[in-house]
């Protein structure tokens, strides 16, 4: 029952890899994404339970008409929206592997050798910020979990029993992840400190500390600041070393969300920028963004494991068999999922596979083509860089109109450029005003990708005549 023969398996793998390779190959070639309506998903997906079996064969070239057709293809080299997820064919396969042998990476007794090989994976991650050999920390879905698992690791070390008088800091700036995490956790939103950002989208240090003295003198407890190590508006990196200062003299919690921008320790551009990373009590990094790897593959890194084991260790009588006599790691106990798959171990085989220099050389690149795409709008007439490149975020917008018109010309470009499936942007608001935003992280984009994109962008505004 529930079984293939070894020729259909053979089979079925045959197809599912050529589809993959196709894929990664021919990527170029398609559309950057394609969106369907809701009532053409219905017509293509919506059915009743299947009470009868189906060749898998077919199914397989079924998904790629009907739903991988249909998709964002966040790998895309033109694929600029957000922050993409390139991903990397050695990952995926390593995705393969660790699906194919079921892997539960919970505990030590459910997988001692997939548990050692994440903690060589998270020694290798705490080397590159600089951390300390007390450092940890563990694989989570992405920096939603990541910042929620630190979060709570921060209110247990620094509040104990959850004292109801604990405050957080960030910019407005800040992911909404970080808020998210912190309803999770209870907090009430006027415990939360959201500071407005400084000109450069950072946060205002002296804001910071004029908050904390007043919060204290008010009888509450601050507990906790997050900074950004590359936000998703603008890339702005938070001034680290100075929220380290501070942190230290007030006895904070430093977190620092750098879900996309601090795997740019890897590279030499963001070098001066990240100063001060390896100071954060905690640190959020999604290798599924800007180290290559497949979705979901997030991390969390600390520079004291126990405070992940002490706020996260629990001991029921059915976990009895899983406390042996060495010193192995349940990583249950350092986080808040049991069940676990093991992520680590496509990023061990493509660091394997690559190195790390030559991760850290697909990471500049990004910085690169962020430096040509501001070069290459700087002769476009019409349009205006916003917000320079920062970790290899960039935000522009097309001025040749009436202020009151220019939000919603700006947006008809984007989603025109969208529904072309030529490329994709994403934007945001700056300061009220709309903006386009490009991050371009994807190794194999080139200088061609760049001028294609703000070409279309341009062309969609003369065909629509808004170039006055």
């Amino acid at each position: 029952m529930l079984e293939l023969s070894r020729d259909a398996m053979e089979r079925l793998g045959r197809t599912v890899m050529e589809q993959l390779i196709s894929h990664r190959t021919g990527i170029r070639d398609k559309a950057a994404g394609r969106v369907l309506s809701r009532k053409e998903a219905d017509s293509l997906l919506a059915e009743p339970l299947p009470l009868d079996g189906t060749d898998p064969e077919a199914l397989v070239g079924r998904l790629e008409r009907e739903v991988f057709s249909n998709i964002s293809h966040v790998d895309h080299p033109r694929f600029f929206a957000f922050v993409p997820g390139p991903g990397n064919f050695v990952a995926t396969m390593g995705a393969a592997l660790a699906a194919g042998h079921n892997v539960f990476a919970g505990t030590w007794l459910g997988g001692s050798g997939a548990a050692r090989l994440e903690q060589t994976v998270i020694d290798w991650l705490k080397e590159a910020v600089g951390y300390p050999w007390g450092g940890g920390g563990l694989f989570v879905s992405g920096g939603s979990m990541a910042n929620l698992t630190a979060l709570g690791a921060a209110r247990h070390a620094k509040l104990g029993s959850h004292d109801a008088r604990g405050i957080v800091y960030f910019s407005d700036q800040t992911h909404s992840a970080v808020e998210r995490a912190l309803r999770v956790l209870g907090m009430p939103e006027s415990h939360m400190r959201r500071i407005p950002a400084d000109p450069s989208f950072g946060l205002d240090v002296d804001h910071l500390a004029g908050l904390v003295r007043s919060d204290r003198e008010a009888g509450l407890t601050p507990f906790c600041v997050v900074a950004n190590a590359g936000t998703t508006n603008t890339g702005a990196v938070d001034p680290l070393n100075a929220i380290a200062e501070l942190c230290e003299t007030e006895g904070l919690w430093f977190h620092v969300d750098g879900a996309y921008g601090a795997a740019a320790v890897f590279g030499r551009r963001a070098t001066e920028k990240l100063q001060g990373l390896s100071r954060a009590d905690s640190i959020a990094l999604d290798p599924h963004k800007w180290l290559f790897q497949p979705f979901e593959c997030g991390c969390l890194l600390v520079r004291d494991s126990v405070a992940l084991r002490s706020a996260y260790a629990i001991h029921p009588e059915y976990m009895v068999d899983t406390r042996l006599e060495d010193e192995e790691i349940n990583y249950c106990e350092y986080g808040v999922q049991l069940s676990r798959s093991f992520r680590a171990l496509s990023l061990w085989l493509t660091l394997k596979t690559f190195g790390a220099g030559a991760m850290g050389e697909a990471i500049d690149h990004a910085f690169e083509m962020a430096d040509h795409a501001e070069a290459v709008l700087s002769g476009m007439p019409g349009w205006a860089v916003v917000t320079r490149p920062s970790m290899a975020i960039l935000t522009f917008r097309f001025v040749d109109g009436p202020e009151e018109s220019l939000d919603t010309w700006n947006a008809a470009m984007v989603r025109q450029l969208r529904e072309s499936g030529v490329a994709m942007v994403s934007s945001t608001l700056l300061d009220g005003a709309y903006v386009i935003r490009l991050c371009p992280t994807n190794p194999r984009t080139t200088r061609e990708d760049i001028e294609v994109t703000l070409d279309a962008l341009a062309q969609s505004a003369r065909d629509a005549g808004y170039c006055l």
